[in-house]
């Protein structure tokens, strides 16, 4: 699956799309009280044919074989439902980002960058809110563009702080 800051990311796939609809479908069915009610009855109905069936080995592999292939499925079908809620999600922010002129459209796609490098943006949050607690009532302007804010410049795998700020950084609010 490619970056979704990227071009490829946008083309329209006929197999995705088929699969998006059907993972929608089934999550928010699984998610129903219907649903809810037939896993309940199934297990009611498997206890209750416990004693038939002499609690043997076999009535036991049902309900694991059942509840292991059920869960291994629906896995991949929620995780297709949280990708496609967390691409809208970063979409929206990023238009929030890039009309918004008090904010660093540096920001946007920071969902694509590693752990590593998403712990150093933390961190300078971190240094800023200090900032903030320390100036009290007083608000203060900061550009996330300044005061060593991680760049596109990789060294050694890792993002390196700016060490000048860019003409185009802009002013951001902070409480």
């Amino acid at each position: 699956m490619p970056s979704t800051n990227t071009p490829s990311y946008a083309r329209h796939s006929a197999a995705l799309t088929l699969f998006d609809r059907f993972s929608a479908r089934v999550t928010r069915w699984a998610g129903s009280p219907l649903a809810f009610s037939a896993a309940l009855a199934s297990v009611l109905l498997w206890a209750a044919l416990g004693h038939t069936f002499e609690y043997s080995e076999n009535w036991q592999l049902v309900i694991n074989t059942g509840t292991t292939i059920v869960t291994f499925l629906m896995v991949f079908l929620i995780q297709q439902g949280q990708n496609k809620d967390s691409v809208a999600l970063h979409l929206k922010l990023n238009e929030l980002l890039a009309s918004n002129k008090q904010a660093s459209n540096r920001m946007i796609g920071i969902e694509d960058l590693d752990e590593q490098d998403l712990r150093d943006v933390a961190a300078f949050y971190v240094r800023l809110s200090e900032r903030a607690k320390n100036a009290g009532a007083q608000k203060e302007s900061h550009s996330i563009d300044d005061e060593g804010m991680p760049t596109d410049e990789h060294v050694e795998g890792r993002l390196k702080p700016r060490s000048t700020p860019q003409p185009e950084s802009v002013a951001m609010w902070t409480p």
